[in-house]
């Protein structure tokens, strides 16, 4: 669902590293490593998949567990076809868990927050997600994750306008935002508004 994501880019671990906490010592698959051989081809989400995927790898070795709790949920969620990410994603959702830091009563730090508003999402706790992530948006206008995260709530309680205003703001800040949208089921709500179709179109197309 909700589903945390800047930036620094991350190489996923070379061959025979073992990853993190699993036990696991085979490459996690890479945009690279994984690329189509002749006669096939790769869907484009494939590749903003692994490249979420290897944000949330990241963060999983700074043992950032908060963030990279909630990009590998975000694989999950906006990546559906991506079967095969699946199986890894949810094995280091698992250390995740077990290691992440629960939300207090009131969560003080942005990436408490973020999680916190995660949480209440995936619950459908859309208040209490809003109440958080304005908290974020407050303190950091330029996160393009929490304002994406606002465009799902607004959506999911049927305030469309709100809703794309804050999409439109996150793919100003990350475009890679745009290709999530249109596959999260999470804005589906939108899928009838013309100004969310508009959203998404790319910055080049609108000046035609």
């Amino acid at each position: 669902m909700a589903k945390q994501r800047p930036r620094p880019k991350s190489k996923a671990p070379s061959p025979g590293q073992q990853a993190p906490s699993t036990g696991l010592s085979t490459e996690p698959p890479t945009a690279k490593s994984t690329s189509a051989g002749p006669g096939s081809q790769r869907r484009s989400t494939y590749v903003e998949a692994v490249a979420l995927y290897e944000k949330g790898f990241a963060a999983l070795q700074q043992h950032d567990y908060n963030n990279a709790l909630v990009l590998f949920e975000r694989i999950l969620s906006s990546f559906p076809e991506e079967r095969e990410l699946h199986e890894r994603v949810r094995l280091y959702l698992n250390v995740c868990r077990r290691h992440a830091t629960p939300p207090t009563s009131s969560p003080q730090s942005i990436q408490e927050r973020l999680y916190a508003s995660t949480l209440a999402l995936n619950g459908g706790r859309y208040d209490e997600a809003i109440s958080h992530l304005r908290l974020v948006r407050d303190e950091d206008p330029d996160n393009d994750h929490a304002l994406y995260m606002l465009a799902v709530a607004h959506a999911q309680r049927g305030e469309h306008a709100e809703s794309i205003a804050h999409l439109e703001r996150s793919i100003a800040l990350n475009s890679e935002n745009r290709g999530l949208a249109r596959r999260d089921p999470d804005l589906e709500p939108l899928h009838d508004d013309e100004a969310f179709h508009a959203a998404l179109e790319p910055t080049s197309h609108k000046h035609d």
